[in-house]
């Protein structure tokens, strides 16, 4: 089981790199974020400096890494269906799950990669965060994209057209990203917005991040994004594997 999880692993990540642009490209968008977006925010931060900005910013940052460099990969879950390779890897001697798990262990190497790079710029800029706090904001922001990984993938099975996907996702993509307050805090927003917010999922991660980020290690938003998290992270996936066992009847 674990070697063909592994298998499928390091197949998933070899096609990734054998075009090193495009992730090249998805490490360097949230650098971009930090470096030119998160100094348009001093003012509204509480301190007023470039650190307090980065601090509200930066685990914003890691969740859109987190979620919007998930929630796209099904796409080539449907290129492997529309050219047969699906089908041909349900039916090899190969444990069924390990072709989504597979999928699902590559996604979260990138998030690694692509979190280390954005907390090496924001220590460089000038953030300081407690082991702790940076361990616990790894292990959210792994829950948060394998939500997200997981979603794309079932997503991608279930409607199987790049089309009617790319449409499903732009649909619920801005509105997630403002209702979560993921480039400026929530707090900001209309009054009907911050009543409205906590109906989406994203929202808890963000304020969980920022609570993580400034040390609040007391603060109930913690356990509420895990939680939350690790039961979706948990739905999508199985759905993800269920919507493959059906395709392979």
């Amino acid at each position: 089981m674990i070697r063909h999880v592994a298998l499928f692993t390091g197949y998933e990540l070899r096609k990734s790199f054998s075009n090193p642009i495009w992730p090249l490209f998805g490490i360097m968008q949230p650098v971009l974020y930090l470096l030119m977006f998160a100094p348009l925010l001093k003012t509204m931060a509480p301190g007023g400096t470039l650190v307090d900005a980065l601090r509200m910013f930066t685990p914003g940052a890691m969740m859109m890494i987190a979620v919007f460099g998930s929630l796209f990969t099904g796409f080539g879950l449907i290129a492997d269906l529309r050219n047969g390779s699906l089908e041909r890897y349900a039916v090899s001697p190969a444990w069924r799950p390990a072709i989504v798990l597979g999928r699902v262990a590559k996604d979260m190497v990138m998030l690694v990669a692509q979190a280390v790079l954005v907390l090496i710029v924001a220590v460089a800029m000038g953030v300081r965060i407690g082991g702790v706090e940076l361990v616990l904001v790894l292990l959210l922001m792994a829950a948060t994209g394998l939500f997200a990984s997981g979603l794309s993938q079932g997503l991608a099975l279930t409607v199987r057209d790049e089309n009617g996907m790319s449409q499903t996702i732009n649909l619920f993509t801005l509105p997630a990203m403002l209702l979560a307050g993921l480039l400026v805090p929530i707090s900001f927003a209309p009054d009907w917005m911050r009543f409205v917010a906590p109906v989406n999922p994203l929202y808890h991660a963000v304020e969980a991040g920022r609570a993580l980020f400034y040390g609040q290690l007391g603060s109930p938003s913690i356990p509420i994004a895990f939680g939350l998290f690790a039961v979706l992270a948990v739905l999508t996936t199985f759905w993800s594997m269920r919507s493959l066992r059906k395709i392979a009847g």
